[in-house]
């Protein structure tokens, strides 16, 4: 994986996502050993729009495997405020610095920024498009979880339109196959049909769409909720109409298996009750470190240093 850019987990082949999952389980139990492992190294966090959790989980990854941070946290504060392109900018930035991390409200920027930089680039998230390391956190949770990220029923709960962590989801499980998807969402925030056919190109996937949420929490093993994205409406009062849509309360976790896990990509507004933070089914601030660890395991793989004591996945797979 050494000097290879991330713009979407398709980069990846199954075999090095699950090599990624198991360096993330060793630095995990190892934090000491590997805490030196990128000494010397500078990664740029380059984030056009805001996103307090992403950006320092690029930054604390990078800090706690011996290396440094530089970067910007908005637009209004970069050289794009007079004119500069992406493209411009990466191509000075990869004089500074060992990786990358790019997040931009345009779908694609993270591709041009890949393809004008000479080190390597990883997509904190482009628009309503990608964001592969949100992701990779969530298969490390259902790893922890379950031991394993195939052969589970998983719902999908809220805006699936716009939800990009739920496309990059979907598509990724479908690559490793026997997944049940349950969609769950309002008429107006349905799944695209890209994704729906995607899981029907996967003889082992299968799914249904739903409009209530109690009525299959019973079959779920995994529950991923979204929020409603102000951000990517048009129209505000359609943004008020459809954001309390779903809410996961104590009442409907009483229907769930006792093992189910809840999953969120965060931030949430209120389509998780506080009261359900408590209940052992709650994955999702367990996610956040495991983002962290993801982004470790990223970070020190695209730039070629060795984790200190590990030992490669031993179930080697084909691309894929």
């Amino acid at each position: 994986m050494k000097g290879k850019s991330v713009v979407t987990l398709d980069d990846l082949s199954t075999g090095q996502i699950r090599e990624l999952l198991h360096k993330a389980e060793y630095i995990d139990s190892h934090r000491r050993e590997v805490a030196h492992t990128c000494d010397g190294r500078v990664i740029a966090t380059l984030f056009y729009e805001p996103s307090t959790r992403t950006r320092l989980s690029f930054e604390t990854a990078m800090l706690r495997l011996g290396g440094q941070v530089i970067g910007f946290a908005g637009s209004q504060l970069a050289s794009v405020t007079k004119g500069e392109s992406i493209a411009d900018t990466l191509k000075t930035v990869s004089n500074y610095v060992d990786v990358v991390a790019i997040r931009h409200p345009k779908e694609g920027a993270a591709l041009v920024a890949s393809q004008a930089s000479s080190v390597p680039v990883i997509n904190a998230g482009d628009g309503g498009h990608m964001h592969p390391t949100q992701t990779l956190a969530d298969l490390a949770t259902l790893q922890s979880r379950f031991g394993r990220i195939t052969d589970l029923t998983v719902g999908l709960c809220g805006d699936l339109t716009f939800g990009r962590t739920v496309h990059s989801l979907i598509e990724t499980l479908c690559r490793f196959g026997n997944v049940r998807f349950v969609l769950i969402s309002p008429n107006e925030l349905t799944t695209p049909q890209y994704v729906l056919d995607r899981i029907n190109a996967t003889a082992s996937c299968s799914y249904v769409e739903v409009r209530d949420l109690a009525s299959v929490m019973g079959d779920l093993d995994v529950l991923y909720m979204t929020r409603v994205q102000k951000e990517r409406f048009f129209n505000e009062d359609d943004y008020l109409r459809l954001r309390d849509t779903y809410i996961l309360d104590e009442e409907k976790m009483a229907l769930a298996k006792p093992d189910m896990a809840v999953l969120h990509p965060l931030p949430r507004v209120n389509e998780i009750a506080v009261e359900v933070d408590d209940d052992p089914r709650a994955a999702y601030f367990e996610q956040v470190k495991n983002g962290m660890l993801m982004r470790m395991a990223l970070e020190s793989s695209v730039v070629g240093d060795e984790l200190p004591g590990y030992e490669e996945f031993a179930n080697k797979e084909v691309l894929a």
